[in-house]
């Protein structure tokens, strides 16, 4: 039963996932942590970063870990297909339909309507991450539950990013290093 729950809810977040990992995230979040409780925040926040990490897609690489936790390598493979499964079978066909409808000028006016969309589900994802590091798993903000060093080593992070074009790597070691070091001195 646990893997048709894996299987038809990462079915159900590659179906209605457009624009990618980031814009999947939301979706991710809703069922994992709110529909079915498999995740805390925390968790999925922890989820986000290692999906970041490891080589490749974002959403894949979820379904492959929240599987692998509720249910073992069979979950793995049940999300894991599950997410896939709908990208497969809905490419296939756009690939069909574009080749035989790309010079008409409703097809791309229907992919200029999906560009904002897109860009809020990510913009969303992105502003549940930040309050869950910045103010802890309960998401809600008050200064006092304000955490300035995630505060600090974000700015930092975005600074070597943007202006320094550092590599996203070492971007990341150095935010883990800043992190061990605030709490080997004290910090909480």
């Amino acid at each position: 039963m646990i893997y048709l729950q894996l299987f038809w809810s990462f079915l159900q977040i590659g179906l209605f996932s457009f624009g990618g990992g980031y814009a999947a995230m939301p979706l991710i979040q809703n069922q994992v942590v709110a529909v079915h409780g498999w995740l805390t925040q925390r968790e999925f926040t922890d989820l986000v970063t290692i999906s970041q990490m490891t080589p490749g897609p974002i959403a894949i690489n979820s379904a492959t870990f929240v599987g692998s936790k509720i249910a073992g390598t069979g979950g793995s493979l049940a999300a894991t297909i599950g997410c896939i499964l709908p990208s497969c079978i809905i490419v296939s066909l756009l690939a069909y339909m574009y080749m035989k409808y790309r010079k008409l000028d409703m097809m791309q006016g229907i992919l200029n309507t999906l560009r904002p969309a897109v860009v809020s589900m990510i913009a969303t994802a992105g502003m549940a991450i930040l309050i869950t590091a910045f103010f802890g798993e309960e998401g809600v903000v008050k200064l006092s539950a304000m955490r300035w060093d995630a505060i600090i080593i974000f700015i930092l992070a975005v600074a070597a990013l943007r202006l320094k074009k550092w590599n996203p790597i070492l971007v990341m070691v150095l935010a883990g290093v800043l992190e061990l070091a605030w709490k080997a001195v004290g910090g909480h």
